[in-house]
């Protein structure tokens, strides 16, 4: 038997009522590092980045990713964003979805697109996860399973910080000798 029938038989078998935290840690725990937050720490923080400002009004918005003819832009509630590429309008998608108000992005552009796999990845595993655990229950257990982990990821990112506003080279560019 996996363990998400083990988890789904004890909740049945319980005799109180399915309480949304214990749902919620049960998925986190299943999850594991695949989970968007420990990506952000590991993946993305170990590396150069900028900070970006979403300004996503620290709740959970309607997050489009829009082709218009002047690029890519990034729908979030009522405003429009421009971004470079598709990918990295998909990674910033994911932290909009979770209504963080900056993130680090990283500066290595080739890096973008398989961290944002990973990160929606995640995100619709954790989705799926919320909606398996909670079937067959009143749909504002989902809603409240969704909103605890949103939630959680949120402030573990914003614990985590966004960096610095402009990315550090460690390099020295100056060229001049000092004079003796």
């Amino acid at each position: 038997m996996s363990k998400i029938e083990s988890l789904t038989d004890r909740l049945e078998k319980s005799a109180r009522a399915v309480r949304a935290e214990d749902v919620a840690s049960e998925i986190e725990r299943q999850m594991g590092e695949a989970r968007i937050e420990t990506i952000y720490k590991k993946r993305i923080l170990s590396q150069r980045t900028r900070r970006y400002e979403l300004q996503a009004a620290g709740k959970a918005s309607k997050v489009e990713v829009l082709h218009t003819l002047l690029g890519i832009e990034l729908k979030i509630g009522n405003r429009r964003l421009l971004c470079p590429d598709l990918a990295t309008a998909r990674y910033l998608a994911v932290f909009a979805r979770m209504g963080c108000e900056q993130v680090a992005v990283p500066y290595d552009i080739t890096q973008i697109s398989r961290i944002a796999d990973e990160m929606e990845s995640s995100w619709h595993r954790m989705m799926l996860l919320v909606d398996h655990f909670t079937e067959g229950r009143s749909a504002r257990l989902g809603f409240s399973v969704r909103r605890r982990l949103i939630e959680n990821a949120r402030v573990e990112i914003n614990r985590a910080g966004a960096g610095s506003k402009y990315p550090q080279f460690n390099q020295k560019t100056s060229q001049r000798r000092k004079p003796l």
